[in-house]
């Protein structure tokens, strides 16, 4: 940026010799650098005059947007408006004009950006890399909840079946040894499974949840198997009665 130093005359005057005037005032003049190596003065940043307003081609990969933005906005103001059109955060964004990208605080008619002017909108590969981190994540999570989901399914059949062996041992009735260790076996692997299952977030206390249920359905198949082993069997007996067959009476055929 250049400075001027100028008066009313045009030249320098020496302050000491002649008095001040009210007609005769030091005055600064900015100036700076246009991006065609112009050199014009400074717009001042209250200026009343209105911004004319650009109607920009923005691409972003596949998608096309067309975006109305004042001409002295910025790149970062820009980025603002494109959030609202792609959902990219602004410090996601990265806008490249004429080959180079642009930097937040850079104003649009400084970089030369026109009417119908063509902006591309990349993502940063940052956010992308992120994103991507999240998206395996997410899938991670999700494949916990479906496998914690399957073992409950089967951990609610087995303990039907528990349930089932100690209403009958509660009754008197034995129950087969081998039924009530085929019975643990099947809650074990359960068990197995649920510690191969990686799980995140809310998906850990799922996981909890159904390892408790195991356990619990184990305990209770042990204490059964020592009661099933107290259970005399019933023995049942037959009483026959007998029966006296009736009295014949023979009867007498009469023959000519």
């Amino acid at each position: 940026m250049l400075k001027r130093r100028s008066n009313s005359y045009g030249r320098a005057r020496d302050s000491s010799n002649t008095p001040p005037s009210s007609t005769s005032r030091d005055e600064e003049v900015a100036w700076e650098m246009r991006p065609g190596g112009m050199l014009v003065q400074k717009r001042g940043e209250n200026s009343d005059a209105p911004a004319p307003n650009l109607r920009l081609r923005i691409a972003f990969g596949a998608m096309r947007y067309e975006i109305s933005a004042a001409s002295r906005s910025t790149f970062g103001e820009l980025k603002k408006v494109l959030m609202v059109e792609t959902g990219l955060q602004p410090g996601e964004q990265r806008l490249i004009f004429r080959g180079k990208e642009r930097e937040n605080v850079e104003y649009l008619d400084m970089c030369g950006v026109k009417d119908r002017s063509k902006v591309i909108l990349i993502e940063d590969p940052a956010s992308i890399e992120r994103r991507a981190d999240e998206m395996r994540r997410n899938a991670k999570i999700q494949s916990a909840h479906r496998a914690i989901s399957d073992v409950s399914v089967e951990v609610d059949k087995l303990a039907e079946q528990v349930s089932a062996i100690e209403k009958s041992i509660s009754n008197g009735v034995k129950v087969a040894e081998v039924q009530i260790t085929t019975l643990i076996e099947m809650l074990m692997r359960q068990a197995i499974k649920l510690d191969n299952i990686s799980a995140e977030g809310d998906a850990v206390a799922q996981k909890t949840l159904q390892g408790k249920r195991v356990q619990k359905c184990v305990e209770s198949l042990d204490v059964l198997k020592i009661s099933n082993a107290n259970v005399k069997p019933v023995v049942v007996t037959t009483k026959w009665e007998t029966f006296e067959p009736p009295p014949t009476t023979p009867q007498w055929e009469i023959f000519d």
